[in-house]
């Protein structure tokens, strides 16, 4: 019945569906920086908020560029409140860098299913992105394993808006019933897809919130190697 693919990207691809906040707080650990997990969540939240309001992050910018960026904001609020002293670029340096080495090593354990699944299917990416995504997936030599890239803030919709999964689909120009997708979160992936009639995986690692973790659901695999076996491959 599956005739193509739609995969998310930042935490299915990049991190084993690991929530982005966990792998970022084992770069603050392994740096040493001097907060509690519930001050970095506050820092995390106040960084994204940033980044959803104003430009920082701009076309070209890889991930690493993306991640220095992001860490600087973080860990300047954390000076801020008083937490961290000192000049906070070196330690955004090295969290940056923790952060982008363990992408690229989820990237390349992920790289086989990839480069298998499209030589089978026709393959789309929706994600949530702060406009760089193709800069990101192109650093990484993940852009030629899609047809096409459906961006929240290119296209102007966001999950869990089903919408932009509806994008992803029409491009495929399938039926939304041979369409599987592949995601991270069951909020922003699954159950929007699953509303349009797509058939799912839910790649599920740890989440946001134990609420999260929680959660279950019937077609939930724990490695993208999973989806080969869903698909006989």
């Amino acid at each position: 019945m599956i005739k193509g693919i739609i995969f998310d990207y930042g935490g299915t691809i990049d991190s084993r569906g690991i929530h982005w906040s966990e792998v970022i707080w084992d770069g603050y650990q392994a740096a040493g920086v001097p907060v509690t997990k519930e001050q970095f969540r506050d820092s995390y939240v106040h960084a994204e908020r940033e980044l959803a309001r104003v430009r920082h992050i701009l076309p070209n910018d890889n991930f690493h560029d993306l991640l220095l960026k992001k860490m600087r904001i973080e860990l300047q609020d954390l000076a801020n409140k008083g937490l961290v002293n000192g000049d906070i670029e070196p330690l955004a340096q090295q969290v940056a860098q923790y952060c982008y080495d363990a992408a690229r090593s989820s990237i390349e354990e992920a790289r086989p299913v990839l480069e298998l699944l499209s030589k089978h299917y026709p393959m789309m990416l929706v994600s949530n992105f702060y406009g760089n995504v193709d800069s990101v997936l192109r650093d990484f030599d993940l852009r030629r394993y899609f047809k096409g890239v459906i961006e929240s803030a290119v296209v102007g919709v966001r999950k869990p808006n089903p919408v932009i999964f509806k994008l992803g689909v029409d491009v495929l120009e399938l039926p939304a019933e041979q369409v599987l997708v592949v995601g991270d979160s069951l909020k922003k992936d699954i159950l929007p897809a699953e509303s349009l009639g797509c058939q799912v995986l839910w790649l599920k690692g740890k989440g946001w919130t134990p609420d999260e973790d929680a959660q279950t659901h019937p077609h939930t695999i724990t490695t993208l190697n999973q989806v080969l076996s869903a698909l006989n491959l």
